[in-house]
């Protein structure tokens, strides 16, 4: 997709965390070909560095970072490395995060009997995987936060960006760690709005609704590639009746940084879901 709101941030310099998947790429992507000098950092160096190549091959500017967003030391090493590559970081967009499958029901509803039978229901839960999806997707934004910030506060003109989720206004069934999650991080944006909103800093976020990533696909498709049950419904339910694509989150991504377009917007998570949020299923 072309930079369809004209955004320019030619010199600014964007961090992006989760830059190895799909989603995150993409916006790697974009803010290069916005101007930007981006930094894709991936606890997976090779995955992350497969896309920082495809941005230098089109004439962008990036280099991939390796970087655990659970370890604030190394956020802290990673941040100063950015610096010393290409500045002080302008943007920073949190897209780090994830779901575990030991923090996952099978069953939608719980029925009489699923205590003893062979299926892992809300009893079954697993507490570390739990505090994985929580720490992942909380901690993974907070800490980069930390880490990157000081390099913007006092510096008109700074944005950081949070993925948060449609799971954040209403939970989806057999995820309840992962929409917990992300309705923290939807307050947490608004918290951090408010908490550097004299220090040059905006904070928004976007909550994509359902886009057919690596990471959802067990629950989407079935191994032969057929949409599972899960899958009808979320269709069911999404007004325009498909699945997102990864650039259609362009330009919600391009509006929030643009310093010009959304100066007075801080503290808001913006939708981009096919009206999934509106539609009361009736």
């Amino acid at each position: 997709m072309t930079n369809v709101l004209n955004t320019n941030l030619t010199g600014k310099v964007a961090v992006v965390t989760g830059a190895g998947g799909v989603l995150c790429s993409a916006f790697a992507k974009t803010l290069a070909r916005a101007g930007a000098k981006v930094a894709l950092l991936d606890i997976n160096l090779e995955a992350a560095q497969a896309f920082s190549n495809e941005i230098v091959a089109e004439g962008g500017i990036a280099k991939a970072f390796s970087c655990n967003v659970l370890d604030k030391d190394i956020c802290y090493a990673v941040a100063d490395e950015v610096e010393k590559e290409f500045g002080k970081c302008d943007i920073l967009v949190n897209g780090a995060g994830g779901n575990n499958p030991k923090a996952t029901t099978d069953k939608e509803y719980f029925e009489l009997g699923d205590i003893d039978a062979d299926t892992k229901s809300f009893f079954d839960l697993d507490a570390a995987g739990v505090g994985f999806v929580f720490n992942l997707n909380f901690l993974g934004t907070l800490l980069p936060t930390q880490a990157f910030a000081r390099q913007m506060v006092g510096r008109e003109g700074c944005n950081i960006l949070n993925v948060s989720s449609m799971n954040a206004y209403t939970p989806l069934t057999k995820i309840p760690a992962y929409s917990g999650a992300k309705a923290a991080i939807s307050n947490f944006t608004q918290w951090l709005a408010v908490h550097f909103s004299r220090v040059g800093i905006r904070v928004n976020a976007i909550a994509p609704g359902f886009f057919s990533t690596k990471q959802n696909a067990k629950l989407l498709f079935n191994d032969d590639g057929t949409p599972t049950a899960r899958t009808g419904k979320i269709l069911a339910a999404t007004p325009m009746g498909r699945f997102g694509e990864s650039d259609e989150l362009d330009g919600a991504l391009l509006f929030l940084l643009n310093n010009e377009a959304a100066s007075f917007i801080t503290g808001v998570v913006l939708p981009v879901d096919g009206g999934f949020s509106a539609y009361s299923g009736v």
